[in-house]
């Protein structure tokens, strides 16, 4: 038992371990729509940059949760990550909803796992969740609602070229 442990709920420890798996997740998710726009037949070089940011965001995001499971005593617990569920898209809209709809489960899994953490009155860890991803989950929510407004209003072909032209 780790000297450092007080007060961590285990229902807390086996949530973080579950979220720093979806937090891989979206970045496998987000680095295959990275690829798929990089391919020479589809050839949206700022939108593959901004997936592979995103990727790395995720990455980043999930980091945080191992070093604050190391901090608090816990254990992380890896598991498998599982092959994004689409890596081939119809249109950048598609690629754009999928997007959204992830940050959307994400979202909502945090929300998930604050409710946890107010279960156990673990009220270090609600600041954590609400200090550290929250208000960014909802910030990028809007942002990518709004990306599909605007691919929705391009529609295809040079409308989308020119949106990855603009696209920052």
């Amino acid at each position: 038992m780790s000297r450092a442990r007080q007060l961590f709920n285990e229902e807390c420890e086996a949530g973080i371990n579950a979220q720093i798996n979806m937090e891989f997740g979206a970045m496998y998710a987000y680095e295959a729509m990275a690829a798929y726009f990089d391919r020479d037949d589809v050839a949206l070089p700022n939108i593959s940059s901004f997936f592979k940011d995103s990727a790395a965001e995720e990455k980043d995001h999930a980091e945080k949760l191992i070093e604050y499971q190391n901090k608090r005593g816990g254990r992380v617990v890896l598991k498998a990550i599982a092959a994004p569920e689409k890596q081939e898209f119809a249109s950048a809209l598609e690629a754009f909803e999928a997007a959204l709809d992830l940050e959307k489960k994400v979202n909502g899994s945090l929300l998930n796992l604050h409710a946890t953490s107010d279960k156990h009155n673990d009220y270090q860890f609600s600041d954590f969740i609400e200090g550290e991803y929250l208000k960014e989950q909802v910030d990028a929510i809007k942002q990518l609602a709004g990306y599909v407004a605007q691919l929705k209003r391009v529609g295809e072909g040079h409308g989308v070229y020119h949106f990855d032209k603009t696209f920052k």
